[in-house]
């Protein structure tokens, strides 16, 4: 098959295919619920090309506050490390400022 008037040949067809199913795939799963298959699949392509950017932008955006937001962290201690066990030397030295008096008798 030789040049076709929209560029598409039977060399392009898989690749090209698999990038607008991608791109309603994650405009439908990263919109929550505000897009139905049907419609993004019918959706104008220039309204699903700024749709899609503005989804990956705000994402995009989203992830440098959530990494911004841990390197500024990175003097702070856990009392749980990411394995989800607790640190007991630093759990008891924490504690100690929070045991009670024995006033109680």
């Amino acid at each position: 098959m030789g040049l076709t008037f929209f560029g598409l040949t039977s060399d392009n067809t898989t690749q090209v295919r698999a990038s607008i199913f991608s791109q309603i795939h994650e405009i439908v799963f990263h919109g929550k619920g505000g897009y139905s298959w049907y419609d993004v699949y019918n959706m104008p392509i220039w309204l699903r090309r700024f749709t899609f950017n503005k989804i990956q932008n705000f994402y995009a955006d989203e992830k440098e506050q959530y990494e911004n937001a841990q390197s500024g962290n990175k003097g702070t201690k856990s009392l749980v490390d990411p394995s989800g066990k607790v640190n007991t030397p630093d759990f008891a030295q924490a504690s100690k400022q929070y045991k009670k008096s024995s006033s109680y008798k």
